[in-house]
């Protein structure tokens, strides 16, 4: 949008201008919210903005001619900036002029020699009023004092511009009044009207009755802006009808044009040659000087003639790029469209050469969209992602269109910040976790990692458990996670022959806003250890009594005695039983299946004079280290179930062969048969 104000010169500080919110539509509130700043070209600032009201006022009384000098129209521009979102506004301030200038003259006073025999209707130039204000305010008419030998008369030039000329109305009598005193006035048309004086000194003189005279009222020229000093702008041509140094003719600049053009340019005294002197620093496309001829005799004529100097632009300025606004860094779920940066590009060359072109390189996800006169907008084209690129470096290149071109590059760092838009990875679904029974208290049993490629808060990860029960008990009374690293504890020691496996979920969660989350399944198998010993089922005994088996007396060879029959919860060959003989009365007589338990007989039980018998069974695990349990079975031989079970606390095996007795008898039948045969030796040697 763009408003334009009107403001007099000089007005004072504090004078409100007008009021920006309501001209622009816009909340004054918002004004400071949004951080609006005004941006201007000029050296001061003339005027501020009350953030609360919207209000604008004068800050600096602005003086019209020394900001725009001889310009018909005296603009400022200023543009309002507003941020979030960004929106620029273009002022225009039209500085209307005031009649706060005086008509002035270059000098003091003029001197004017004039021959005495000139004749009523001579003419001379009189010097031209300056005044800085324009229009009205500007110069309008000029009056001369009261004198019976001159009036004053406008004349007007080819342009269309007026100055005054002195005009001889009465023959002039060098004896009777050698020196004339006129006061030349210069008046404009303010309200109230200023005018201004100068001395006007017409000295009578006897000779050089003709001034010279130009060619042409105006002359014309161009020239390139960078022209090299000494090359020929234009030549003056004046002719004087007199002869001898009274037609000689010298050319100067009239001494009413500035001394900076004085400067810039020489004119040859003799040729009326005008050369360039120097550098051309001006940003004006005309110039304009007065060129005065002036003859060589005592009392030298003169006349003057305008040369207009058009200056030809030639691309000499590179662009300028001016980084109005940035927003950096840029949030990565900026929408496309996203305005990132407000660009100011001005060329000080008029013309095609001031016209510009703006571009950034191709494959950005941003794009250079033209705003207001001389200004562009760099806005997202597309989705950003900082995970893929975290920043980018822009090189605007601003190219103008003259011939050569010439090109300006600047380089802006767009760097994009991290919102959270991705959740915690885990590297698979789910994960298997072995782990011992009878572990201890805080055993270590897994660590689970997920991964975040966001940044910061959104990519600092923390772990926890999700609710759920095991075997009938909540989970947190089995498990612990490591909030920081996933390191999975064990709060309880497992028992394989109660729980063999479970599952749960551990959860990833970011520490973004909002926070996102995942979870990985773990399937805890327990593995089992040796810690049960074979539970013997059968034969049982009671209050450690003799488990009891009774055998026929008759039984024969494989007679089944009893089965040994024993359980081991633990698992796989932990639970693996084996039968072994510990002990038995007579091991020749039983012999028992390693694997199956079963307890036979190896012979009949007719070749035995014993009626009880004593065997001890060992039931052992294939664990590491075995476990074994022992059961103690007493065999009875009957032929039927006695009523009262005699007593298997004793060893059980038979009496020993070498008692006493039989020791007397061996004793006895040994002598009787060593006598017997000593007898029978006896004899044989007798009977020989």
């Amino acid at each position: 949008g763009q408003v334009v104000y009107s403001i007099a010169e000089e007005t004072e500080r504090g004078v409100p201008v007008g009021n920006i919110a309501k001209d622009l539509q816009i909340e004054a509130a918002a004004l400071s919210a949004r951080n609006f700043r005004m941006i201007t070209t000029s050296s001061k600032q003339y005027f501020n903005i009350n953030a609360s009201t919207g209000v604008l006022t004068v800050n600096e009384p602005i003086d019209r001619e020394q900001l725009c000098e001889l310009k018909s129209a005296c603009l400022l521009n200023y543009e309002l900036v507003l941020e979030n979102p960004l929106e620029l506004y273009r002022m225009k301030f039209k500085v209307l002029d005031i009649n706060d200038n005086s008509p002035g003259f270059p000098l003091g006073e003029y001197h004017i020699k004039m021959p005495e025999f000139l004749s009523p209707g001579a003419r001379f130039t009189l010097p031209s009023a300056q005044d800085l204000d324009e229009g009205t305010n500007s110069v309008q008419n000029y009056t001369l004092s009261t004198d019976e030998h001159f009036h004053l008369e406008m004349q007007t030039r080819g342009d269309g511009s007026t100055y005054p000329e002195l005009v001889l109305k009465k023959a002039l009598d060098r004896e009777q009044q050698a020196t004339h005193q006129l006061v030349l006035t210069a008046k404009d048309g303010g309200e109230p009207p200023k005018s201004g004086n100068v001395s006007v000194i017409v000295t009578v003189l006897d000779t050089n009755d003709n001034a010279p005279e130009f060619e042409h009222s105006v002359y014309r020229a161009r020239i390139l802006e960078n022209s090299p000093s000494g090359i020929l702008v234009a030549q003056v041509h004046a002719t004087d009808l007199d002869e001898g140094r009274n037609g000689e003719i010298t050319y100067s600049f009239s001494n009413t044009i500035s001394a900076d053009l004085q400067r810039m340019f020489l004119i040859h005294p003799r040729t009326g040659e005008v050369t360039v002197n120097g550098v051309l620093a001006v940003q004006r496309p005309f110039l304009e000087m007065l060129i005065e001829a002036k003859d060589n005799g005592a009392f030298g004529m003169s006349s003057t003639a305008k040369l207009l100097v058009e200056i030809t632009d030639v691309n000499n300025h590179s662009p300028e790029i001016t980084i109005t606004s940035l927003s950096s860094p840029v949030p990565e779920d900026a929408i496309p469209g996203t305005v990132i940066a407000l660009l100011s590009v001005l060329d000080k060359d008029p013309g095609e050469n001031g016209k510009i072109t703006c571009e950034i390189p191709d494959k950005l996800p941003f794009q250079l969209k033209p705003s207001l006169e001389n200004y562009y907008t760099l806005v997202t084209s597309e989705f950003l992602d900082r995970e893929l690129t975290s920043g980018y470096n822009i090189t605007v290149t601003a190219t103008d269109l003259g011939s050569p071109p010439m090109t300006t590059q600047k380089t802006l760092w767009v760097q994009i910040s991290d919102v959270n838009d991705n959740s915690p990875v885990f590297s698979a679904d789910t994960v298997d976790v072995f782990v011992e029974e009878n572990n201890p208290l805080g055993a270590f049993l897994y660590q689970v990692s997920a991964s975040d490629p966001d940044m910061g808060e959104n990519g600092r990860i923390s772990y926890k458990l999700r609710n759920s029960t095991v075997a009938g008990s909540a989970l947190a009374s089995f498990l612990s996670v490591s909030l920081a690293n996933g390191s999975i504890y064990a709060k309880c020691a497992f028992d394989f022959e109660q729980l063999r496996s479970f599952y749960f979920q551990v959860e990833a969660k970011d520490n973004g806003s909002p926070a996102l989350s995942a979870a990985i399944t773990v399937n805890v198998y327990i593995s089992d250890q040796n810690d049960n010993a074979p539970a013997i089922l059968y034969p049982t005994s009671q209050n450690g009594s003799v488990a009891v088996e009774v055998v026929p007396r008759l039984a024969d060879e494989d007679y089944l005695v009893t089965k040994v029959v024993a359980d081991d919860e633990d698992n796989a060959e932990n639970a693996w039983l084996s039968y072994h003989l510990a002990h038995a009365s007579d091991s020749t007589l039983f012999r028992l299946s390693p694997h199956t338990g079963e307890l036979r007989t190896t012979r009949s039980m007719r070749s035995t004079s014993f009626l009880k018998h004593k065997v001890v069974v060992v039931v052992q695990d294939h664990g590491d280290p075995p476990l074994s349990s022992t059961v103690t079975v007493g065999i009875l031989l009957a032929d039927t179930l006695p009523q009262v079970l005699p007593d298997f606390d004793d060893s059980g095996e038979p009496p020993p062969l070498l008692n006493a007795t039989n020791i007397y008898l061996i004793v006895s039948l040994a002598c009787v048969s060593f006598i017997f045969t000593m007898l029978l030796i006896l004899l044989a040697i007798l009977r020989l």
